[in-house]
């Protein structure tokens, strides 16, 4: 299978610890994700690892039996060791205070460090959780709740499984993840996920359910908002994003995977030691193996081989693995480093070999627009809040994030349009047509279009001599009234005369003043245009000419320098009797240059009656 095929990989540089053997306990903390790796009891040393320390903590403490947990408090301050089932010991003498107790039997717990909510398994059937929060030093109980176990004939003792149950954070909310081996309902073969979601406040609710159409063993990871099921018996995984839209029946939605079930990207262990030895080539890593622990969310531990990963997903393969684009968007819209590959997704739908159907490439923009138009209004609520003054209030204002799904205009324009436009094989009328779904499509959503989309739209239709197409998009405001955009028009002008008054009507109609328009004219080089505005509305006797022999001269062009020459000596002439400009008009340096360009004999000479 090539690379291209496999969506989940395991990090590039892992944690490695020393392999678990009889004389080393290896042992994870899933609150500060550190790995102990504890040698004799500790008697030969205790090394801790976590994925973003750079120095590994080391120490010794004295041998006092065989070690059952060991954790350090939250930024290393204080360690804790287990050796038996009823104590917990602190290296260092300190005083305890009990801040609440409740009397509960209790089968097993689970803690999830990201949310600081502990599950408590109650009853005989080990199935009713007792959920707790912690927050601030104090510890609140929220609403029990009741795991439905699968059906089971009378003889068979069921009970809830430490093993089968997980909790993780997706998309901001807690969910409780039960793995129920055998379906509720009879006519339904293979293993399913139920997701239990777990409020601060109110009762825990079944909300999902993930078929996994298989049985066997199975572990879960959450990865980017994603479920991540792994099914040892075939080596392959399976991912779900219970954002995607599946088959609700009035109380829970059932969810099928993303995607075809894969492996996990090949991995190579690199071989350690000196330079001279890992010039050996580096040994495949046995994936999917019996050694493997799994840990929410995102992390996989190989005990005998003494590596820590994070698992991860590669979006650019899974843009061949889901042809449906309208779901594909739904998809990468949710991922974290989803913008570059959203962005060839659009490349790739325009393309020649991969041409989508107008329709579908609508639905691509609405999906993009719709982020896009969600962020600018968060936006909008937030300047205009602090504006009100509300800034201090309680709780605080949080501006927007940007997240990689806001996709805007300019990521379109520089990434995928105006390559696009520029591809001379495409054809126009497809060119054309694309360009103004995408602007369709900002309007539809009330997003104001920039005057860089209607350029490129005007300069493909001169391009292709469209001019009556251009026409009617400007008479019926199908391109936006804005300055820039009347400028351009009025370059226009030699290959289509017209654009002449069409710009000035535009400009009318934005009630821009002759003089801003001339400013606009001249920072685009388009001295003649300019000149020739300037003349049409008769302001051309008190114009600057200094301006315009500035301007003409940035340019490099000598023609267009001694068109624009020749026109203010003509004024000279027409308006003073004397072609030459007088010292207040301060144009002695185009004079020269214009001298030096074209000679003494090039000059206008004073016309006598």
């Amino acid at each position: 299978m090539g690379e291209e095929e496999y969506y989940l990989e395991l990090c590039e540089r892992p944690v490695q610890f020393e392999k678990a053997n009889p004389v080393n306990c290896v042992f994870f903390d899933e609150a500060n994700k550190q790995v102990f790796a504890v040698r004799s009891g500790g008697a030969t040393g205790v090394v801790v690892k976590g994925p973003d320390d750079r120095n590994p903590i080391s120490f010794r403490m004295d041998d006092k039996g065989e070690v059952k947990c060991i954790k350090f408090s939250l930024e290393n301050k204080i360690l804790a060791v287990q050796r038996t089932s009823k104590t917990v010991v602190l290296p260092e003498k300190r005083s305890l205070k009990l801040l609440k107790s409740h009397n509960i039997n209790v089968n097993w717990y689970m803690y999830c460090p990201e949310s600081a909510v502990i599950l408590l398994s109650t009853t005989v059937l080990e199935n009713v959780l007792q959920p707790f929060y912690f927050r601030a030093g104090t510890m609140s109980k929220l609403p029990k709740f009741e795991i439905e176990l699968p059906a089971a004939p009378k003889s068979t003792k069921l009970s809830l499984s430490e093993r089968d149950i997980a909790m993780a954070t997706i998309y901001g909310q807690l969910y409780v993840l039960f793995l129920r081996h055998h379906s509720r309902t009879s006519n339904s073969t293979g293993a399913e996920v139920v997701l239990y979601h777990l409020p601060r406040e109110g009762a825990c609710k079944k909300m999902h359910i993930l078929k996994l159409n298989r049985t066997g063993k199975f572990a879960l990871n959450v990865v980017d908002n994603l479920v991540v099921v792994h099914h040892q018996d075939t080596e392959t995984s399976v991912i779900f994003d219970i954002k995607l839209r599946g088959e609700f029946d009035g109380t829970v939605t059932f969810h099928h995977p993303v995607l075809p079930a894969r492996s996990i990207q090949p991995y190579q262990i690199p071989m350690a030691g000196p330079a001279a030895v890992t010039s050996q080539s580096p040994v495949p890593c046995k994936l999917y193996s019996s050694s493997w622990i799994v840990f929410q969310p995102d992390i996989i531990i190989s005990a005998s081989q003494g590596y820590l990963w994070n698992l991860q997903v590669k979006l650019q393969p899974i843009v061949n693995l889901l042809p449906d684009k309208g779901r594909l968007m739904d998809f990468l819209l949710q991922r974290k480093e989803c913008k570059m590959v959203i962005l060839s997704v659009c490349s790739q739908m325009l393309s020649e070999s991969d041409r989508a159907t107008l329709p579908v490439i609508a639905t691509v923009f609405d999906k993009l627009n719709h982020e896009y138009k969600k962020y600018l209004d968060a936006e909008q609520s937030y300047t205009m809040a602090v504006e009100a003054g509300q800034s201090r209030s309680n709780p605080p204002l949080k501006r927007p994030t940007r997240t990689q799904a806001v996709v805007d205009q300019s990521d379109v324009y520089t990434h995928v349009l105006s390559p696009f436009a520029e591809n001379k094989e495409m054809p126009h009328k497809f060119v054309i047509a694309v360009l103004m779904e995408y602007i369709r499509s900002l309007n539809q959503f009330q997003i104001t279009v920039q005057h860089y989309l209607h350029e490129l739209v005007i300069k493909t239709l001169v391009q292709h001599n469209r001019f009556y197409m251009l026409h009617q998009f400007l008479q019926y405001h199908v391109l936006s009234d804005s300055k820039p955009l009347a400028c351009l028009l009025l370059s226009l002008e030699s290959f289509y005369p017209p654009a002449h008054q069409l710009s000035l009507d535009m400009l009318k109609r934005l009630s821009t003043a002759n003089d801003e328009i001339v400013e606009v004219l001249l920072s685009k080089h388009q001295v003649l245009a300019a000149l020739r505005f300037i003349r049409g509305i008769g302001g051309h006797d008190n114009i600057s000419a200094r301006k315009f022999l500035d301007a003409a001269k940035q340019t490099e062009d000598n023609m267009l320098f001694y068109t624009i020459f020749r026109f203010f000596e003509q004024r000279n002439q027409r308006l003073r009797g004397n072609p030459n400009f007088t010292p207040g008009e301060h144009c002695e340096e185009h004079v020269a240059f214009f001298k030096q360009v074209f000679g003494d004999q090039a000059l206008m000479r004073p016309t006598t009656f």
